[in-house]
């Protein structure tokens, strides 16, 4: 009785039914393909980390080692300073202030942000300032705050694409230091 039934069913028929069992049958054996791990917390504390480094690169007063932090095509936008892009550039904007024997320069971030992707995160923190006045010779300083935009490395490390600062107080005199 069946072989009656399936001899009056035309063969396309069959073989959709043929091909349904097929394709259900191949999907129930594939895995489930497995989520990245979140790493987000780890690469937030890798950021502030950075952070921490990079001040100090700066306590050197070397352009070279401040400017490592930054990726090669990233852009610098800093207060009463024109846009500087590409390492190079930025080393070069940096040498006539790390030059200067009152410089100093201190940051810390307030607010950390990772991509879900785990590939972008950004910055944001206030940073405290100090130079020659080039008028006056004196010693002088700001407060401010600040965003850096980092891109994940190959190499796992992060890189400031995008430097942007903003000065909350005008530079001022500050009194000698003792």
């Amino acid at each position: 009785m069946l072989t009656s039934r399936l001899r009056l069913m035309p063969k396309s028929i069959v073989l959709l039914f043929a091909g349904v069992l097929f394709v259900g049958f191949q999907s129930g054996c594939r895995q489930a393909p497995t989520a990245a791990p979140d790493t987000r917390a780890q690469d937030e504390q890798a950021i502030r980390d950075t952070e921490a480094q990079w001040v100090k690169a700066f306590a050197t007063k070397e352009p070279a080692k401040a400017a490592a932090f930054y990726a090669d095509d990233a852009a610098s936008m800093l207060p009463d300073t024109p846009l500087m892009t590409g390492r190079q550039a930025i080393i070069e904007g940096m040498k006539p202030e790390l030059g200067d024997k009152n410089f100093s320069l201190v940051f810390a971030p307030t607010k950390v942000e990772i991509a879900q992707s785990g590939e972008m995160a950004y910055s944001q923190g206030r940073f405290e300032y100090t130079t020659t006045d080039a008028k006056t010779g004196k010693r002088v300083g700001q407060a401010g705050n600040y965003v850096e935009v980092y891109r994940k490395q190959a190499d796992g490390t992060w890189k400031v694409e995008e430097d942007i600062a903003t000065e909350e107080t005008p530079l001022k005199e500050l009194k000698s230091e003792k």
